[in-house]
């Protein structure tokens, strides 16, 4: 682990065998393996590049459990073993340990951790926010944790990925910043933004100040064995969107473009979680988190952004990652997580239908689908992406994703050097694109990419605007706010034609609640709505949903996390019709079977993409988007 604090970093050596904790969390020494999911003492577990759908493997003797492999790897949900939720598939055999994650009904306890010790078990890593152990356990220890009546769930630690100008006028920023800038008032300063992601390249100037060389990444902290900086080029161009300030184009007499980011005062906490090829694990983020939450009043934390997911294999309610969000959100962090790119995903007859990605199968967090502006500032054009993932969610039937933004071929900032720009050079722009002084060659301060995790971090920018203008706002009345103001006026049905190596297919997509959510973010509309909503954590929680095979509509369940006060259907102000637009009537949603989540395997209790593989359509999205 590298841990910086500004631009001073602070190396810790490592112990040869002994665990040891940084900051706030308990690591391995690296003497040991850290990657995968079977350990042996003294061997190395491989990864596998899933970027570019190489699935790697060992030899069968190592039993190891990949979990699909690198990234998206999930296990069926399942087992009940006395009292505790299980979804260990492949159990350790004698001599052998198994990784796991093990949420525990409050704050683990030293006894609770030595327990594991004692019968010849590791600890990883334990959590001071986040009621999580991350351990290697043998046969023995693995069925002391499933009778323990403290345990609540024992998950495997899964891989993660990262979901592969400016589009700021399509969600209506620019007359809020226009009002600032009246005012005299800084854009978010003082507001700390997390970016739990693949690091952030600090050298990029737009991360300063405005037009000075005094950085705003007051904190740095790698979770992963590296330093802080973004290697792969993903939570780089993520900041940007979210916080970047425009210090190049604005140098520049009669600049064509201009790359501001939402929040462009903002302080930003960078907290790395995925390597060089954007792959990551569960235990890497929970960590993360539990680090923004112990930071939270030391830098004024009031937002965070996971443009990063997996497919679901469990209940939200005992994934170890979901609980790491709630942690946050509970703590009064606004977290805004990326739906996942799998909308055009009909392997189960769906049309993409039942794809959104955990952690974005949370009902308290503000999830966030992509939408395309079709390249121009006219948000009237707009239509979603094809690739946008849909709900309900796999298992709990959340109504998501809860809002969309743009995220099709957004240009934000570069990480020179990084795995994406290295190989795919053409996604950079030239230097006359906005410099009409300037050459063809490749600008080094700019890249562009496609996809939900470009989506997100306008979401997340804007909640930082709008605590600015109201800092008393809890992470619930922001996701009100937000989606009661959402922008409704996408076409009902979008045919929209995607051409991939010469051949076009024409993807069909509707604007339905599990496509749109309640509509495109609208930070202006969101900024000036003078209702109240109730403060109460959960309050906004995203509605579960059920399908009624007599009468072929979907009944929203308002209360889905059984909070105090709810905000949906309180009064007028937020009813259902007024949140999610005039096809929900009451709490029912009035569209037929005909549209295709009406199928069974939708509403399933189980994820039938538990244990899908990702190929090179991740890469390819994240590239080419969808066409203009």
């Amino acid at each position: 682990m590298t841990l910086e604090r500004n631009s001073n970093r602070e190396h810790e050596m490592f112990p040869s065998d002994n665990p040891v904790r940084i900051g706030r969390q308990r690591l391995l020494a690296p003497g040991h393996a850290v990657w995968g999911d079977v350990h042996r003492p003294g061997r190395g577990v491989l990864g596998a590049d899933r970027l570019h759908g190489r699935s790697g493997t060992r030899a069968s003797n190592y039993r190891l459990i990949r979990a699909a492999a690198v990234l998206t790897v999930m296990l069926l949900a399942g087992l009940h073993a006395f009292g505790a939720v299980s979804t260990i598939k492949e159990r350790p055999k004698p001599g052998e340990t198994v990784e796991v994650l093990v949420r525990y009904a409050s704050q683990p306890t030293a006894e609770q951790h030595q327990r594991v010790v004692d019968l010849n078990g590791r600890i990883r890593a334990t959590f001071d926010h986040v009621n999580v152990a991350h351990y290697d356990v043998t046969p023995e220890a693995l069925a002391d944790l499933e009778a323990n009546p403290e345990v609540v769930s024992i998950s495997p630690n899964l891989h993660l990925r990262a979901f592969v100008d400016r589009v700021t006028c399509s969600t209506n920023y620019w007359p809020l910043n226009s009002y600032y800038i009246s005012k005299g008032w800084g854009k978010a300063p003082g507001i700390g933004v997390a970016i739990v992601d693949s690091g952030i390249n600090a050298s990029n100037p737009n991360f300063n100040l405005w037009h000075t060389n005094n950085t705003r990444i007051v904190y740095s902290q790698s979770f992963i064995s590296s330093d802080t900086n973004d290697d792969y080029g993903h939570g780089t161009h993520v900041a940007g969107i979210a916080v970047g300030t425009d210090n190049i184009t604005t140098v520049i007499p009669n600049a064509t473009r201009g790359f501001g980011g939402v929040a462009p005062d903002a302080n930003i906490i960078n907290l790395k979680v995925l390597d060089q090829n954007g792959n990551g694990t569960d235990a890497s983020v929970i960590a993360g988190i539990d680090q923004a939450i112990a930071l939270k009043s030391t830098y004024n934390i009031r937002v965070m952004n996971l443009s990063l997911g997996r497919p679901i294999s469990q209940s939200y309610t005992t994934d170890p990652l979901n609980q790491a969000v709630e942690a946050a959100w509970k703590a009064g962090i606004v977290v805004v997580v990326a739906a996942g790119n799998d909308g055009r995903d009909n392997s189960q007859n769906t049309s993409g239908y039942g794809t959104i990605a955990a952690p974005g199968n949370d009902p308290y967090v503000i999830t966030v689908g992509a939408s395309n502006d079709n390249g121009d500032y006219n948000r009237a054009d707009d239509v979603m992406t094809t690739y946008s993932a849909k709900g309900p969610t796999a298992i709990d039937h959340i109504v998501k994703p809860d809002l969309v933004a743009p995220g099709n071929l957004v240009v934000s900032e570069q990480s020179v050097g990084s795995t994406l720009v290295t190989e795919y050079p053409a996604n950079q722009i030239p230097v006359n694109d906005y410099n009409p002084w300037g050459s063809s060659a490749y600008s080094p301060y700019f890249f562009t990419l496609s996809g939900t995790s470009m989506a997100a971090p306008s979401v997340a920018g804007g909640a930082a605007m709008l605590i600015c203008g109201n800092p008393s706002l809890t992470p619930d009345q922001v996701k009100a706010k937000f989606m009661r103001n959402a922008w409704r006026g996408f076409p009902a049905t979008m045919n929209i034609p995607v051409t991939v190596s010469g051949v076009t297919t024409t993807y069909t997509v509707y604007s339905d609640i599990f496509t749109i959510g309640a509509g495109q973010v609208d930070i202006w509309a969101a900024y000036n709505d003078t209702t109240v909503p109730p403060s109460t954590v959960g309050s906004a929680a995203s509605p579960a949903a059920s399908f009624g095979t007599s009468n072929g509509k979907v009944q929203m369940q308002l209360n889905s996390v059984s909070a105090s006060n709810v905000v949906w259907g309180t009064g007028t102000t937020y009813a259902t019709n007024i949140v999610w637009g005039t096809n929900v009537s009451g709490t029912n949603i009035v569209w037929g079977t005909n549209i295709v989540w009406g199928t069974n395997i939708v509403w399933g209790t189980t994820s039938l993409w538990a244990t899908s593989t990702p190929g090179a359509e991740c890469i390819t999205i994240a590239i080419d988007g969808d066409n203009y």
